[in-house]
């Protein structure tokens, strides 16, 4: 494959990742068409049920246009169902985990603005919050990478390990460690508290949640149930977990994606040329790095081994 053009490398790739969507359609295709049909002929029987029983009470079309009306509510936000609920509808905390949701491109789909001028403030909103948040995550990013490293040099050098293997292994306990914290661990305090779900649909919200996917189908505190004092702290623990997970998921990825096995497949695809400035600027900044956490005899056998 080394002798493949650059354009013919392109196609293939174009075509991996198209075959790819494809396999993911199919496969949700089957997993979900029978459920999602079985749901369908549960409504319909249990509609088909109501109207017979309390049919004659209603005008026609009465019920639906009511289901319709409660529907289109329910998509920004609005419910009538529960006590006090019209409470928590915009208040502060669901204000501040919505814009939460806009910075960092999760948009769960909970809650949506009703009148134009919400509607023109979020664009406003997000096209001046998204590059400032951007700016954040990229400062955040040069001053937490290198703290990041110096585990992976220390290990480098007690267990003598080659570089590559070195980058792997710390990338892999990099991974682990937010994979447990900002996953696992939510997930099992969401499963304890919110018993209408469970461990899966908890693990399941959390990767959605900092992978920017946010379906929105599955949200702690969702229960109108709940006391408005554990609900607002639900939110604003909500907020902060998105926060911090995120940028813990934008560090584990930008490690991985500085792994030389990444790099080389990402040159494979992209240019068969010689190494750009960009790419010898990293590699000279992740060796001036390494170098910097070695102890000065380490530093040194280097340098005797190029004169020798």
């Amino acid at each position: 494959m080394g002798t493949l053009r650059p354009w013919a490398r392109f196609l293939l790739l174009v075509a991996a990742h198209l075959l790819a969507l494809g396999i993911g359609a199919a496969v949700l295709q089957a997993l979900e068409g029978p459920p999602a049909l079985q749901l369908q002929a549960k409504l319909r029987a249990e509609l088909a049920a109501f109207q017979a029983e309390y049919g004659a009470c209603l005008p026609p079309g009465a019920l639906e246009e009511l289901l319709g009306t409660a529907l289109e509510a329910q998509v920004h936000g609005v419910s009538s169902l529960g006590n006090g609920s019209e409470a928590r509808t915009w208040d502060l905390p669901s204000a501040l985990l919505f814009t939460a949701s806009i910075l960092t491109t999760t948009g769960y789909g909970n809650m949506a603005p009703l009148s134009a001028g919400g509607k023109a403030f979020c664009v406003v909103y997000a096209s001046l919050g998204l590059p400032a948040s951007l700016a954040l995550l990229a400062a955040l990013r040069c001053c937490l990478l290198p703290l990041l490293s110096h585990p992976g040099a220390w290990v480098a050098i007690h267990w003598q390990l080659a570089p590559e293997r070195a980058a792997l292994l710390h990338a892999a306990g990099l991974g682990l460690l937010v994979a447990g914290t900002f996953v696992l661990l939510p997930a099992l305090v969401l499963w304890g508290l919110q018993g209408k779900c469970d461990l899966l649909e908890a693990i399941y919200f959390c990767f959605s949640s900092l992978s920017t996917i946010g379906l929105g189908d599955l949200l702690p505190g969702g229960s109108r149930r709940l006391h408005p004092v554990l609900y607002h702290l639900g939110q604003l623990a909500l907020l902060g977990y998105l926060l911090l997970g995120l940028l813990a998921m934008l560090l584990t990825v930008e490690t991985f994606s500085e792994l030389p096995q990444v790099r080389a497949m990402v040159k494979f695809f992209g240019s068969s040329g010689l190494l750009t400035a960009e790419d010898q600027g990293g590699i000279l900044g992740q060796d001036e790095l390494a170098l910097s956490t070695l102890p000065p005899s380490a530093a040194a056998a280097p340098e005797q081994a190029a004169t020798c």
